[in-house]
């Protein structure tokens, strides 16, 4: 536990002992990517997800070495709907065959675009990490295909500021490729830059509260939000009982942004857009109020969270107030998953001890490792498969 926690005081120390690390793009690029290589040389933390994304991409890395046609091998078959993730798939296996790279270079590729987004939005670099940790650190271990997923969807956002349709929905369809999900990140490109009435939102909100009470939203997180035929979908079913955590978060993120519409809503376009994301995010929290895992599709619009409740507790007096609380209750999130997946319930997820790829063997009573571990010559040599498929010759 104290390894997760010093990671997320470092961005603390950072935001409370000096100011003109702020918008320091070098210093959120090295915290980045600290976090990627932290995330990705993780051995199997993460659970059933890893292993059916390493055995997918073994595969595909066999048929790359043997020169065979990816059609012939039907490898898109294993995600006949999102093709997109397997050409991902096909273009790393150029470089390397191994199931650790790979699970490595993906992860620095969600990284990588967390970065462009946060530069680009993000009032004060450290702070928005904060938020991120609370939010968001620990799924990027296990649900990669739509981490990625809503990472490359966020790229789309300067067509909706720019109001370029074309652009907007190309890039809303790649990311649609890599995980359907993203299909609920399509509308945002005709609603997030009106400048909404407080009453419509309140209503707006009342709304998505009364239809996530009713039986809608599972049937379509059923459709757009579970995972394809060869990841486990008993584990991740649409139905469950009512999810006190998204309202209460739900709430939270409400009462703060409601508390700073006005200043807000006169604002210039990126910020508009970015709060009605934030909003977007909070609705569909409560539209999926009675779904246990649909809140997963709020995750495309994570980004409007994110940044919109830093420029909030960047605003005046609140640095001094509202930020510090902010940075409790993103600890207390931070704290609350970490323990949630280390409970008996969540035997597959679990993420400590913590263990790289670095070393050989496997972390002792790792449930995953013992029912999904697909090749046990990785045991011994985890780069036992080409780490790297080139070579760099001496010169004599």
């Amino acid at each position: 536990m104290w390894l997760y926690l010093i990671i997320f005081f470092i961005p603390v120390f950072l935001f409370q002992f000096s100011e003109r690390l702020a918008k320091d793009v070098p210093i959120m690029a090295m915290m980045l990517g600290a976090l990627a290589l932290f995330v990705g040389m993780g051995d199997m933390l993460g659970g059933y997800d890893r292993y059916i994304y390493g055995e997918i991409f073994d595969s595909i890395a066999n048929t790359t070495t043997a020169g065979r046609s990816y059609l012939l091998d039907r490898a898109f078959d294993f995600f006949p709907k999102e093709p997109g993730f397997i050409w991902y798939n096909i273009i790393v296996s150029w470089f390397t065959e191994n199931r650790y790279i790979f699970i490595l270079i993906l992860t620095f590729t969600v990284y990588c675009l967390l970065f462009v987004s946060l530069r680009r939005y993000a009032e004060n670099y450290p702070f928005a990490i904060i938020v991120f940790l609370g939010l968001w650190f620990f799924f990027t271990f296990t649900y990669l295909r739509q981490v990625l997923g809503a990472t490359v969807a966020w790229l789309s956002i300067p067509y909706i500021i720019k109001r370029k349709p074309i652009k907007f929905f190309i890039v809303a369809l790649i990311a649609m490729s890599i995980h359907k999900s993203a299909v609920v990140f399509m509308p945002v490109y005709f609603i997030a830059h009106i400048q909404w009435s407080k009453k419509m939102v309140e209503r707006t909100m009342i709304v998505a509260l009364l239809l996530g009470i009713s039986s809608i939203p599972n049937a379509l997180f059923s459709a757009y939000g579970d995972m394809s035929q060869v990841e486990m979908q008993s584990d991740y079913s649409a139905s469950g009982g009512f999810r006190i955590a998204y309202l209460l978060e739900a709430v939270f993120f409400l009462w703060i942004i409601w508390d700073n519409y006005d200043e807000l809503e006169d604002c210039d376009m990126k910020t508009r857009v970015l709060l009605n994301m934030a909003l977007i995010f909070c609705a569909m929290l409560l539209f999926f109020i009675r779904s246990e895992n649909g809140g997963r599709l709020s995750w495309y619009y994570m980004i409007g969270v994110i940044c919109t409740l830093t420029t909030i507790c960047m605003r005046g007096n609140n640095v001094h107030s509202l930020a510090p609380a902010m940075i409790v209750v993103m600890l207390f999130l931070f704290i609350r998953i970490f323990n949630a997946w280390q409970g008996q319930n969540n035997y597959l997820l679990n993420l400590y001890p913590y263990k790289t790829f670095l070393s050989p063997g496997f972390r002792p009573g790792d449930y995953s490792y013992e029912h999904y571990e697909y090749d046990h010559k990785y045991d011994d040599n985890k780069l036992y498969r080409k780490a790297f498929r080139f070579k760099i010759n001496a010169k004599r």
